[in-house]
């Protein structure tokens, strides 16, 4: 099966892609069968072979979902944007756990607050005996 996909390209910290067809199994960076534009997502430059991408669907290629949304956006192909990630879902555990999170920040921020003023007292009590022999 073949997919239109993006093949990073581009320096460290600055990305830029290809936009090819490739097959499903091949290596991200590795063969490709045709090249069919490219995308820089710093400049929102996005320049693609119109005919070619819609006669690569028309063989039966599916394009990724970024890849989707990018001609969708681009007007190369009429069609809704669709989903390209989900955020993970949260168990019941982890959401007790987050309910429970605030109780026990504000608890420890009082253990620290009440720690601090001991602390504080502490220092002045050893301040006036010092204070004191200084004066005789």
């Amino acid at each position: 099966m073949l997919r239109i996909r993006l093949q990073r390209r581009g320096k460290r910290n600055y990305a830029t892609y290809r936009v090819v067809v490739a097959d499903r199994h091949a290596p991200i960076k590795g063969r490709f069968v045709a090249d069919v534009g490219h995308y820089n997502p710093h400049t929102n430059a996005f320049v693609v072979d119109g005919d070619k991408v819609v006669d690569w669907i028309s063989k039966g290629a599916q394009p990724t979902a970024t890849v989707h949304n990018l001609l969708v956006d681009n007007k190369v192909i009429k069609g809704e944007k669709v989903t390209s990630w989900s955020p993970k879902k949260k168990t019941s555990e982890d959401a007790t756990e987050e309910k429970d999170a605030p109780k026990k920040d504000a608890e420890d921020t009082e253990k620290k607050e009440e720690g601090v003023k001991e602390e504080k007292k502490e220092e002045k009590k050893d301040e006036e005996p010092k204070e004191e022999k200084k004066e005789e």
